[in-house]
């Protein structure tokens, strides 16, 4: 029979000795959710209702920058949004594709091999912008000391220097290729652990089944074994290629990048936050990155999440 006539003092010593170091341990990262992501969602949910300047308090003028944004910024609906939607339905499902494949050919490989390529392929990854822009700059360099220009001109392939980081027509394209450079992140990392996870028996019982090719047993037995980690890798694809926008500026060296050519969202809220100090405009901007990024994350849910 339970007691009912425990003090309240004693049941919270109970509860604490059973569940507080469980809640101890967990308060550190939930302190650091609420002020690095919580509170800033708010405050920019917030500020998207008002003309704010940085300078003067924020004045509340309702629905008047969302109405702005869709109906009166030719930039947005003409370049930013489209290179935006453009850049992530590449790069995103490209870059998760990529991952799944490589951690699919690398889990084939003996271990020390199989280490040495994954510390490879995540490199790129752990760069920062800055190393990343040294090595792509001097590819891409718009001279005829670029290497790109300097093979072509080499090969008579052109007649002289093409300015490759300059020209609209080839800002975009370069900016997915280097993405896809450095996709090889965490989401990676986590297809290959998932992948050595797998217990090597249901491939054996896969082949009894009638399975009979490596193909289907991708299809049959490795994805559906891992949903998880896909979903992981999924999310993170997602946030990665959403977030992505100091790429062209530091490519091009501008902003906003050349005929706004590589133009992403996240320059535009940082075009309109922080050099015209329209803040209360850039957090309506933010809002609808937010809510982008949410659209696209519960598609990968229902692709790969369990209803467990």
């Amino acid at each position: 029979m339970v007691n009912n006539n425990i003090q309240p003092e004693s049941k919270f010593k109970l509860w604490l000795t059973k569940e507080g170091s469980a809640y101890g341990f967990l308060s550190g990262y939930a302190l650091m959710f609420i002020v690095f992501i919580v509170v800033p969602v708010l405050v920019a949910g917030l500020l998207s209702f008002t003309l704010f300047d940085t300078i003067q308090l924020p004045k509340f003028i309702g629905l008047k920058n969302y109405v702005t944004l869709l109906t009166q910024d030719d930039i947005f609906m003409k370049y930013v949004l489209p290179n935006t939607i453009e850049f992530a339905v590449i790069v995103g499902p490209g870059g998760y594709i990529l991952s799944f494949m490589l951690a699919w050919m690398l889990a084939q490989l003996p271990k020390l091999p199989r280490t040495i390529m994954a510390l490879i392929l995540y490199s790129p990854s752990m760069t920062s912008g800055v190393a990343m822009s040294v090595v792509w700059l001097t590819i891409f360099s718009g001279d005829q000391n670029g290497y790109l220009n300097s093979l072509m001109l080499n090969y008579n392939l052109i007649q002289e220097p093409i300015q490759w980081l300059q020209s609209p027509q080839y800002l975009m394209p370069i900016m997915i290729i280097v993405t896809l450079w450095s996709s090889m992140g965490v989401g990676f990392l986590a297809m290959l652990a998932g992948i050595l996870e797998i217990n090597p028996e249901m491939y054996e019982a896969g082949s009894l089944d009638g399975i009979s090719n490596r193909f289907q047993e991708i299809i049959y037995i490795t994805i559906p074994s891992m949903r998880p980690q896909m979903l992981f890798g999924a999310v993170m694809a997602i946030v990665a290629t959403f977030q992505a926008g100091a790429i062209g500026v530091t490519l091009s060296g501008a902003n906003p990048t050349p005929q706004y050519a590589g133009q992403l969202i996240v320059n535009h809220i940082e075009d309109y936050g922080f050099l015209r100090y329209e803040m209360g405009y850039a957090a309506a901007v933010s809002v609808v990155l937010l809510l982008m990024v949410l659209l696209f994350a519960r598609v990968a849910n229902n692709l790969f999440g369990s209803n467990e």
